[in-house]
């Protein structure tokens, strides 16, 4: 069996962070190892609390699972401190043949940052080099980037500049952009081309991890061998299919169905 290395933050919900990802690894068959980086008291309405481990721990638990398991594909999701993100790219680093997919946890669902400017400088610096993709929404791009995202032609310089910072391709997801388009448009740029993947734009409060769910997605399948254009499209069909197929679950935006299909 393929193995997959998640490293982000958990979420008591189950929606997102490690959970999701361990759930979309499961999903594809892959076995799913983590780095635990913060734990969080949540559910589908708020977040309550949220206390990060030491660099330390992180760096352990990642020295840990690469020293026993054949990992084939990485992901990084919420890093929450300038030293974890450090330690991360010291780990990565270490490890330069494995494809990493950068989920950019950089925004809260309220639109305010979760990491201070120090620790975003070292992601520009050294954690976007080493990434294969980076899977930024809107506004996680307008943060890596320093530019405001409102058109099309806005995104595509957007993903270009964060290419110049070193990364191999960029996904600008568009499932929570607003306007009249009625599909969700995510724009990839792999720097030979520049294409707008297209799905239905789902109504649904079951929306919760969905931004690490298809990164999670993405990593399964390249540790499945998929190519990254391929698994880029194999992730976003198996989303819309986890949010279509979601059960109800708690009193705001609720978590993907992960096994839709199983």
């Amino acid at each position: 069996m393929r193995t997959a290395l998640t490293i982000a933050g958990s979420d008591s919900g189950g929606g997102a962070g490690i959970q999701a990802d361990l759930k979309t690894f499961a999903a594809h068959d892959v076995h799913g190892v983590c780095a635990v980086t913060a734990v969080t008291a949540q559910n589908t309405v708020e977040v309550a609390t949220i206390e990060s481990l030491s660099a330390l721990v992180v760096a352990a638990q990642i020295d840990a699972v690469m020293d026993d398991f054949g990992v084939l594909a990485i992901k990084t999701g919420m890093l929450a401190t300038r030293a974890i993100v450090a330690a991360v790219c010291d780990r990565l680093d270490a490890h330069p043949g494995i494809p990493v997919v950068v989920d950019p946890v950089l925004v809260s669902t309220s639109g305010s940052r979760v990491l201070d400017e120090e620790a975003l400088s070292i992601v520009r610096a050294r954690l976007l080099p080493r990434a294969c993709l980076v899977t930024p929404n809107r506004r996680e791009a307008e943060v890596l980037s320093g530019l405001h995202i409102t058109t099309r032609q806005q995104a595509a310089e957007a993903t270009a500049r964060l290419r110049e910072m070193g990364v191999g391709a960029v996904v600008l997801t568009g499932g929570d952009a607003d306007g009249p388009d009625p599909d969700a448009v995510d724009l990839l740029d792999d720097g030979d081309t520049l294409e707008e993947l297209r799905g239905p734009r789902l109504e649904s409060r079951a929306t919760h991890g969905t931004g690490c769910t298809f990164a999670a997605a993405i990593t399964a399948h390249l540790a499945l061998g998929a190519s990254l254009g391929d698994a880029v499209v194999a992730a976003k069909r198996y989303v819309a299919g986890a949010i279509r197929h979601a059960h109800p679950l708690g009193r705001g935006h609720g978590p993907l169905n992960h096994f839709w299909n199983k």
